[in-house]
């Protein structure tokens, strides 16, 4: 399949989705979110994939924004499918069962900032760029920012980046914990690339349980939480996965870990 708006790549275990619409910095439209739904679809038919990873063509932007050209004449219900559809694709980023990892080579202002969110984690260059600055145009963040940006940074931190639309930069973004790691922009695909490798050699079953676990106990008490820990703790002992991780360590070797999710 051929797309127009993204580069979709398939490496191995390693999955990459580039964003590819330069002459916008790669702002988001529905062509955008249904080329991404459309590689998604291919990430989830392919056994063989472990990790995916998400990043913006060229070294200007990740993404930087919403298509303001597409959002300017829209009518209020059009404007609640768009900002609903963008939400969708946000959810299925953090359901997918394997790691995704945002690599931001740039602007991720906007949409950018929370296409960015919705992945695991996050890996920036020094020269990139963060914030929701919709409040500048008049609207807020639609792509779930007002929610993702107060869990993962608190709510008087979230207030202040959604309310003055302010842009920050990498450095500031690792202070706050919205970013992982800070890379000079020409170690920055190698560090990403270093880390997926990493993930794409470990269970299936296990990291999707860690995954889940982690996301769906963020939203529940902590002994609701434990609970979900203990199943799929309990899912990880039926897998193969299980059995060659600890026989290689009993064996002293390094496992191989073929087990699939269904």
């Amino acid at each position: 399949m051929s797309f127009e708006n993204i580069i979709f790549e398939i490496d191995g275990a390693i999955a990459v989705i580039r964003f590819n619409r330069p002459k916008a910095l790669n702002a988001i439209n529905p062509d955008v979110l249904k080329e991404v739904n459309q590689a998604m679809d291919q990430v989830e038919a392919n056994s063989g994939v472990k990790v995916l990873i998400l990043t913006g063509e060229g070294d200007k932007a990740f993404v930087a924004g919403a298509d303001i050209a597409h959002m300017v004449n829209l009518t209020p219900l059009q404007g609640r499918k768009f900002s609903r559809d963008g939400q969708e694709l946000m959810f299925r980023l953090e359901a997918l069962p394997i790691p995704v990892i945002a690599c931001v080579n740039g602007f991720a202002l906007g949409g950018g900032t929370e296409i960015a969110m919705a992945c695991d984690f996050i890996y920036a260059s020094e020269n990139a760029k963060f914030g929701q600055p919709e409040i500048n145009l008049g609207i807020i963040p639609g792509f779930g920012g007002t929610q993702r940006l107060a869990r993962l940074v608190g709510k008087a931190m979230a207030r202040e980046l959604c309310m003055t639309g302010a842009m920050i930069s990498a450095a500031e973004a690792k202070e706050i914990g919205l970013v992982n790691k800070v890379f000079p922009p020409d170690q920055l695909w190698e560090e990403t690339m270093k880390t997926a490798r990493v993930l794409a050699s470990k269970g299936k079953v296990s990291m999707k349980a860690a995954k889940q676990c982690i996301n769906r106990g963020y939203e529940v008490d902590l002994r609701s939480g434990c609970y979900m820990e203990a199943d799929g703790f309990a899912v990880c002992i039926t897998s193969p996965d299980q059995k060659e991780g600890m026989s290689a360590f009993l064996e002293k070797r390094k496992p191989e870990f073929k087990g699939e999710l269904s």
